[in-house]
């Protein structure tokens, strides 16, 4: 598994290898001048100064819309070792430089974008692979991501409540919704857990109760999920979000085997979808879209179509948080098997 994913541009990182990264396309096509992706457009995201990675190569599920082969680790604990964080993202800022290293010579490249990218990284989306919220010590990654001015968007299937529940405060934190019931959340998503659901609906009853950004993420399969919007309306109402992506599916990797280009939604499609769903949520309402990626995002009307993050203010406030925080022992965020 390791050298194929080596061949799809992937570097595992650690002594242990249970972390990866792997250059976005989107920082690729920033670099080119081609532009940036969504998260530029939604939220002032740099896209060329963006590095994509996972802190676990394991999943607790095997989503059919999921790149990943059925071969790729799956598991409900973290199993074997465990790195250190500051050495994780020190080896991780390297192996993303070398990745980008080519682009110095390439007569595509726009120089500035490409001296930017190799002098500094300002954000990390822990969203690649796998479940990244179930590296024990990912609160302490986080603090020296924030350390460094790095923000950070972590993604999460929402198998693990108590791991949302007691995550450190992130730049944006995305739960995936990926169907409107239990039913459907079982054929698509196809957990492990058998309480999968139970799981699942902590797991938004804690996003409720956060103070950083949330979303809620929805990934459209045509002709499996986009339907029952009422149920998409109550367990979004549950959560709670600040903002809800609405993006379609992507045939990409070994789930073109198992969901084909029938199964892709057009943006329009999206589009249609979206705002069904913000037809019926009054606190939210329609604000961008991004039609390379096939996604829209809807926001509370609170945020006045304001969606862009203030850095500045964001790692200020986390530094006074850090300084007056007690000082605690790191505890564990879900069972480890040695």
């Amino acid at each position: 598994m390791k050298k194929e994913l080596e061949k799809q541009g992937y570097r595992i990182v650690g002594k242990h290898e249970h972390s990866a990264v792997k250059t976005c396309g989107w920082t690729k096509s920033m670099i080119r001048g081609e532009g940036g992706c969504y998260k530029f457009k939604f939220y002032g995201i740099r896209s060329h100064q963006c590095m994509q990675m996972t802190t676990s190569m394991f999943c607790a599920n095997r989503c059919e819309f999921c790149w990943r082969d059925y071969k790729a680790p799956v598991s409900k604990e973290w199993k074997g070792g465990i790195d250190d964080p500051v050495e994780l993202i020190d080896e991780s800022l390297t192996a993303h430089q070398k990745l980008l290293f080519g682009f110095k010579g390439s007569d595509k490249a726009n120089k500035t974008f490409v001296d930017q990218a190799l002098k500094e990284v300002k954000h990390v989306a822990l969203s690649l692979t796998g479940e990244p919220i179930t590296y024990p010590r990912i609160n302490e990654m986080i603090a020296e991501f924030h350390k460094r001015k790095i923000s950070t968007f972590l993604v999460t299937n929402a198998q693990y409540p108590e791991a949302i529940k007691n995550l450190a405060p992130v730049t944006q934190l995305y739960v995936s919704v990926d169907a409107p019931n239990k039913e459907l959340l079982k054929e698509i998503d196809k957990p492990l857990f058998p309480d999968f659901w139970e799981r699942f609906l902590r797991s938004l009853d804690y996003l409720r109760e956060r103070e950083d950004r949330t979303v809620i993420r929805l990934t459209l399969v045509k002709g499996r999920n986009m339907c029952d919007v009422e149920g998409y309306k109550q367990l979004i109402e549950r959560g709670d979000p600040d903002f809800i992506e609405v993006k379609g599916y992507m045939s990409a990797g070994a789930s073109e085997e198992r969901l084909g280009y029938a199964y892709v939604p057009t943006h329009e499609d999206v589009k249609a979808f979206g705002l069904d769903l913000v037809g019926i949520l009054p606190d939210y309402e329609y604000v961008s879209e991004h039609e390379p990626s096939a996604v829209i995002l809807l926001a509370k009307k609170s945020f006045q179509k304001k969606t862009w993050i203030d850095f500045e203010t964001f790692f200020r406030e986390t530094e006074a948080a850090c300084l007056q925080a007690p000082q605690v022992e790191q505890k564990s965020l879900l069972p480890v098997v040695p």
